[in-house]
């Protein structure tokens, strides 16, 4: 079987190659016009990195299977959602269950752009920014081996913020809200919704962590 998404674009005339991943001493960064940054993702998940780098290591084969996992189902949801066909036939199941929410989907302004800012000093590709159920967010992709709790994920909302003031500097366009969706290999599709406002600090918190702790090294 095979689906065609059927999505309408607004997207901003923003360059699709304006940053570089590199890394230096094991740290994520990207090299864009306006210098050198931090990945998003490095800084907001950093001392979580540090938490499961023992398991990593520990766990190579399960490590890979769900990096694996967590790019196929990026890539499924990306073709689906620039109106390309899907083949529902082959590794399908996460991608099944997350379709009936990206179906709520629609007037998208950016899939997998890269970002970058001045501003919070982060860069980074956002996953996609558009509307869901008629309101405009910043919306992550993620696939999960277990059930999540909000309190799991705050890394998460820290991250879409991040998208969110990065977008907001680049295109001087505000996003107000944030909208996860973890398609669970328990089979089922998880949907949490928050506010940019309510992770603005957080973010802050953990910017100034990574500038403290990792940046002197």
């Amino acid at each position: 079987m095979v689906v065609i998404g059927n999505f309408t674009h607004n997207c901003y005339d923003l360059p699709k190659d304006g940053i570089e991943r590199t890394e230096t001493n094991g740290l994520r960064l990207y090299s864009t016009p306006d210098g050198i940054f931090p990945s998003v993702t490095s800084v907001v998940g950093w001392e979580k990195q540090q938490q499961f780098a023992d398991w990593r290591k520990n766990n190579s084969k399960e490590s890979q299977r769900v990096c694996d996992r967590g790019t196929l189902l990026h890539s499924k949801i990306e073709s689906y959602l620039i109106n390309e066909e899907v083949d529902m036939t082959i590794n399908d199941e996460l991608f099944t269950l997350i379709k009936k929410e990206v179906d709520h989907i629609n007037n998208i302004r950016a899939i997998e752009q890269p970002l970058w800012g001045k501003i919070t000093g982060l860069a980074g590709r956002v996953d996609c920014i558009a509307e869901y159920k008629k309101e405009l967010s910043v919306i992550d992709f993620k696939a999960s081996t277990r059930p999540k709790k909000k309190i799991d994920i705050e890394n998460y909302f820290c991250q879409a913020t991040a998208y969110s003031l990065l977008w907001q500097e680049r295109t001087g366009e505000s996003i107000p809200n944030i909208v996860i969706l973890i398609a669970n290999e328990q089979g089922f599709c998880q949907v949490f919704k928050e506010k940019v406002i309510n992770f603005v600090k957080p973010l802050k918190a953990s910017i100034d962590t990574y500038n403290k702790k990792v940046l002197p090294i």
